[in-house]
Formats: structure tokens, sequence, C-alpha cells
């Protein structure tokens, strides 16, 4: 009897081997090389599997987005039908700093946005992500105005601003740590969203 193929497997390894170095050294200096020594496979593996780097980049902006919606599903579920739990769950999904945090995925989030502003199918992977994004928050923060009896209009602004803080929260984290305290960014979001509750 034949063998399964490991495709799935080889190509999941690639694009953590392109995770552990881009969080690390960013992508132009992530060379085909280095991540089949972060994979632990052949460079030759790399190419059989992925035609480029940028393939290999555009696989983890998909990792990036699945994991970012498993960890808020997750958090969405627990926080049950109460609309400000809810919105709380998107942030702390975000941003929290629990076990489930990755540093690395900041990182590399970072540097997607980098990648995505000098390359085309890269920012349509980064837009198409990031707009599922802004769409869930934006549904999020209506419901809770809606809750609170206030207009619905400007939630989608409302969102965009508060996105744009979380992806400063990112830019801070992973490019200068040291300015900001460790665990700043969801409880001075909360108060923002709370000031824009009340």
């Amino acid at each position: 009897m034949a063998r399964p193929s490991n495709t799935h497997e080889r190509r999941v390894e690639i694009v953590e081997g392109l995770l552990r170095v881009m969080s690390e050294r960013g992508y132009e200096r992530a060379s085909i090389n280095e991540i089949a020594r972060a994979a632990g496979l052949t460079a030759g593996l790399i190419h059989y599997h992925f035609g480029s780097k940028q393939q290999i980049l555009l696989a983890l902006v998909e990792r990036l987005a699945s994991a970012f919606q498993t960890r808020l599903a997750g958090r969405l579920r627990r926080a049950g039908d109460d609309p400000v739990k809810r919105l709380h769950a998107f942030l702390d999904a975000h941003l929290a700093l629990d076990g489930s945090a990755d540093p690395r995925i900041v990182a590399a989030w970072v540097t997607v946005g980098a990648e995505a502003i000098r390359q085309p199918e890269v920012r349509a992977a980064y837009v198409d992500a990031t707009r599922k994004r802004l769409d869930t928050l934006r549904e999020l923060l209506a419901a809770c105005l809606h809750a609170r009896g206030r207009g619905t209009r400007d939630a989608r602004k409302l969102a965009g601003m508060l996105l744009a803080a979380i992806e400063g929260a990112y830019q801070f984290s992973a490019a200068a740590p040291e300015l900001l305290p460790a665990g700043y960014a969801a409880p001075t979001l909360r108060r923002m969203v709370e000031g824009i509750l009340a």
C-alpha cells in the first residue's frame, strides 16, 4: 500500500520556518536557506512545495488570519451574548498577554503589513484579512451602541480607529517594545471603548 502524502505537513513546517525567521530578521533577510534551516528541511524541499518565497509569505498570511479567527471564536464563545463582553473579547484576542499570546505572530504581522506596501499580492491578502477583522469589529461595536440606545452610523469609523490603535500597539511591541510598558494596550483600549460607548 502506498504511503500517504505528507505535502500538507511539509507546507505547514515551511510556513512555520518562515514565521520563525521573519519574526527575528524580517522578510527581506529570510532566505530560502534560512527558512529551510528553521523548518528542519532542505532548500530543495522548500522549492518543491512552494514556487517562491512570496508564496510562502502568502500562506503565512492565511495561517495568521486563520489563527486569529480561531482565537477570536473561542473568546467570543466564552463571552456569551453580552455585547460589551464580546467587544472586549475581540480586543483581548488581539492584545491579551495570556498563555496563548505569541510575540512572533505580532512581529510577523507587522512585517506582512510592510510587505503589503511593496507587493500587490501580499497587499491583497493583507487587505482581505484586515477587512474581515474590521467588519467583525464594526458589528461588535454596532451591537454595543445599539444596546445602549445609541446610533450605529459611525460604527465603521470607530472600528477603523480601534483597529488602527491595535495595529499601532503591534508596531510598538515589535519594533520598539521598550517605549511602552508591557501589557498597556488591552486595558488602554478597553478604556477607549468605554469612552466611545459612554
